[in-house]
């Protein structure tokens, strides 16, 4: 695969076999973050879970104290006294069965993040087939199905990420964007980090973090020492 003069320049700005401490990496990846816009900052964690058995699925979400850098619109589905309250709590997109075939028919996507209440999960389940593929659908793990429609709201606009393991058991998720400081960066690498030590499922065996790197949108991934976790 070729890569164009910017990514090879930042290819010598640190060692690829060299696994850095946290705060060295991501000095690194801001030093070669150097797209004409806001790159997003994300870690890519293997890990030696094997996703098809049930207890060492790993899915969950933290709020980032820092915020994700990203404008993220959500899509409430309630019902009753809970419209009103999702309106109230910033939500940008309320509703309930009017809103299936608008997403099923006509294919519309204008929200990054999907909330319901309890009560509405009959509804929002015939979206499965269009929410899943794309990420989302609302889950009790990942805090997005809830009566405290509020506190769901509140932490996604403050900068809730969902994390969750690929088909491969890789987990990815972004931290921040190019233009946080490093100190920033470090403290949502940090709490992300540790919510997944927390997250490590009670059956397995052997290392359970195989590999970390840190990645700007454009640019190369930076190896992160795992000895810490």
């Amino acid at each position: 695969m070729k890569h164009g003069k910017k990514y090879n320049a930042a290819m010598k700005e640190f060692d690829r076999a060299t696994y850095y401490e946290p705060e060295e990496a991501v000095a690194a990846v801001k030093k070669t973050a150097t797209a004409k816009f806001d790159e997003t900052i994300e870690v890519h964690i293997r890990t030696g879970c094997d996703g098809r058995h049930a207890e060492q699925q790993i899915r969950g979400a933290v709020v980032l104290p820092n915020g994700t850098g990203k404008t993220v619109k959500v899509l409430v589905f309630a019902k009753g006294t809970k419209l009103d309250e999702a309106q109230a709590a910033g939500a940008d997109f309320v509703g309930g069965e009017e809103l299936i075939p608008k997403i099923q028919n006509d294919g519309w996507f204008d929200f990054d993040v999907v909330v319901a209440t309890p009560d509405m999960m009959g509804v929002v389940g015939r979206l499965g087939k269009v929410l899943g593929p794309k990420g989302l659908m609302p889950n009790p793990k990942a805090g997005t199905v809830t009566m405290d429609v509020t506190k769901a709201i509140n932490d996604i606009k403050a900068g809730k990420i969902e994390y969750r393991l690929d088909k491969s058991n890789i987990i990815h998720c972004p931290i921040g964007k190019a233009s946080f400081s490093e100190e920033q960066l470090k403290e949502n690498f940090t709490a992300l980090m540790d919510a997944l030590v927390k997250a490590k499922p009670s059956t397995l065996k052997g290392q359970y973090m195989k590999s970390i790197t840190l990645a700007s949108t454009m640019g190369p991934g930076v190896r992160v020492s795992t000895a810490k976790f």
